[in-house]
């Protein structure tokens, strides 16, 4: 146990010196100095120490107790997103805000502590890891209800990952997450409050998994029995607030297109404060539906909404407004948002007979000098520049800064290069003439780039590598588009060139990019196989095949030095390939009022992970 402590606290100490060096050279690089004032450290969700909630049962119920002061009740907390929900349904989730609202809706069994990074109990009361390290028993609070007044057991547990997660129903990514060298870990309800895991092997991620959202089995069961397709449909945004049985501190009561959704608390959640109160405290979550980022802070600025996270173009404008308004602001470091640009290697033939990609474009997209060549053309530091002001860092590795599993030498990355770009192009034939240039086959270089439109940060890259390209005689046709029309284009229809995106990242577990690097995954989207093409590998590029072994290797070795070899690897062969160009992590400056109180942010969970124990004090 001492040993393992001790391991334990090596993992914090390397996190604290990797953002510590992270924000040691940005300030080095771009002369700022985000928030001065001494009481807002830019660590501090790693500094502070934040008192977690504790177990305590009280008349037969197993609750969690904050531990943070007592607050007052009532009261909205309003907040903004960009974009519609595409569902409400967690495991259809595809996006950001759909994905966002389902996590306020539905809770998981165990959630990851927002300081520490390690991996603690929600839903369920405690687990064991048996010396096998290949079983896993989860105790459930006894007496906590869903919604509808039925209590929350085994049942539901053994429902959601035996018919829905292992069975790969919705969008399938958490299936993905689960499989353990090709399998998939077998679970028994041992009595009503315990269930047990059994993973082929020991698998290193595998207690971040049990994070997915349980839902109830006397709801959810007569949809599965309908079949993958149906639930695909089921819970969607046309569904009557009052028909969704929850389990989280807030429920969906009102959606209005285009305006906003309305949450309201749950009356009979498992969380109560130090004086046996039930919260959350917060009556009302109410988020605004606004068309980008420009509306975000138009609202926030008009006192529409309570927090904002502020664009890095804005940031020293902040600094100024905040030393006489009604708000606080917090750097809570690099974002684990991986922003990229994404090429469609795809060269098989959709069920209509035609080509994915036009088969010109699959040969410039599939040769690695090309991919290559943009990768060198890019200008990372004059787009840092120009869109952020400074405030972000330039983005070479696949895994976030601050990864814990980052490669260094990778993530140090290279400046623009023209020279060094020509010269790959040229290797592979290409030639320009008049500025322009074309294949070995005569065929002028011209392919679409897409982004989701409202985010202008994007937007503004977009424009910026538009004309870095123009400098190798690429023209890039730049057109942002619908959030959700861009998704169905990557994940559906496959009906793409070249699209700027972003994942989130975990800086604690890179296994969570099992379903972007590995052929089968969900969101393999520069390489995506529908269901027919599955079993055949003959349209694989190999590095995706290499990449599927480290990420099957990665996760059966325990050894924290030896997987971070591993993934290393991994890393490597993304710079190498550059299926994925990375671009840039910005910062993550938040802006809160100051009447928002029990505000604990951290770099691993955000600004308002504790939604439960924020209360809002009207007279501060």
């Amino acid at each position: 146990m001492k040993k393992n402590a001790y391991k334990f606290l090596i993992i914090i100490f390397v996190i604290f010196l990797i953002t510590v060096s992270f924000l040691h050279i940005f300030k080095k690089d771009t002369g700022y100095d985000i928030v001065q004032n001494t009481d807002i450290s830019p660590l501090k969700g790693i500094t502070d120490n934040i008192p977690m909630p504790k177990n305590i049962t009280c008349n037969g119920i197993d609750y969690m107790q904050s531990q943070l002061p007592d607050g007052k009740f009532g009261g909205s907390f309003i907040t903004s997103t960009i974009g519609e929900p595409k569902t409400f349904n967690p495991y259809n989730a595809t996006d950001a805000t759909s994905a966002e609202l389902s996590g306020i809706m539905y809770d998981g069994l165990l959630q990851t502590n927002p300081i520490t990074g390690e991996v603690i109990p929600f839903l369920a009361k405690s687990f064991e890891i048996l010396p096998d390290k290949k079983t896993y028993i989860i105790h459930l609070r006894k007496g906590i209800k869903w919604s509808d007044g039925k209590e929350i057991t085994a049942d539901d547990v053994y429902f959601t990952y035996k018919d829905v997660v292992f069975a790969g129903m919705g969008e399938g990514s958490a299936r993905d997450a689960m499989l353990i060298d090709g399998s998939l870990p077998e679970i028994t309800k041992i009595d009503k409050y315990t269930v047990k895991f059994v993973t082929p092997k020991p698998f290193a991620p595998f207690l971040r998994n049990l994070s997915n959202p349980i839902l109830p089995k006397h709801v959810f069961s007569k949809v599965t029995k309908k079949g993958k397709e149906f639930f695909l449909t089921y819970q969607g945004v046309d569904t009557k607030p009052e028909n969704i049985v929850y389990s989280g501190a807030f429920k969906l009561s009102e959606y209005l297109a285009g305006q906003r959704l309305i949450f309201t608390k749950n009356p009979d959640y498992y969380f109560i404060n130090k004086s046996f109160k039930k919260l959350p405290y917060i009556d009302k979550w109410i988020i605004l539906i606004v068309d980008d980022m420009n509306n975000q802070t138009l609202k926030f600025e008009a006192g529409m909404t309570d927090t904002l996270n502020v664009n890095g173009s804005l940031v020293n404008r902040y600094r100024e407004l905040k030393k006489h308004s009604d708000f606080e602001l917090y750097n809570l470091g690099a974002s684990t948002n991986t922003t990229f640009i994404i090429f469609n290697l795809n060269n098989r033939k959709n069920k209509d007979g035609k080509y994915y990609v036009e088969p010109k474009k699959q040969r410039w997209f599939q040769d690695k000098n090309f991919r290559s060549a943009i990768d060198w053309a890019i200008n990372r530091e004059d787009l840092i520049l120009n869109v952020f002001s400074g405030m972000a860092q330039p983005l070479y590795s696949a895994e976030p800064i601050g990864s814990l599993f980052i490669n260094e030498k990778i993530a140090q990355g290279h400046k623009k290069d023209i020279n060094h770009a020509m010269k790959l192009l040229k290797k592979s034939g290409f030639k320009i003439k008049d500025k322009v240039l074309y294949d070995k086959f005569g065929n002028k270089v011209e392919f679409e780039l897409l982004t989701n439109a409202g985010n202008t940060q994007r937007e503004a890259a977009g424009v910026s590598i538009k004309q870095d390209l123009e400098q190798i005689g690429i023209k890039v046709n730049f057109k942002p588009v619908e959030f959700n029309s861009l998704i169905d284009k990557t994940l559906t229809t496959v009906d793409f060139d070249c699209i700027i995106l972003a994942f989130t990242s975990n800086i604690n577990e890179p296994n969570s990019g099992y379903n972007v690097w590995t052929p089968n995954g969900a969101l393999h989207i520069f390489n995506k196989r529908t269901n027919n093409d599955l079993k055949s590998t003959d349209k694989l590029l190999p590095f995706e095949l290499e990449l599927e072994h480290i990420f099957n290797a990665g996760a059966l070795e325990l050894n924290f030095e030896k997987r971070k070899q591993i993934y290393n690897r991994y890393q490597e062969i993304i710079a190498d390939e550059n299926p994925l160009i990375y671009l840039y992590a910005p910062l993550n400056i938040s802006a809160v009022r100051k009447k928002v109180k029990n505000v604990y942010p951290t770099v691993i969970s955000g600004l308002i992970h504790n939604m439960s124990e924020i209360y809002i004090d009207e007279d501060k």
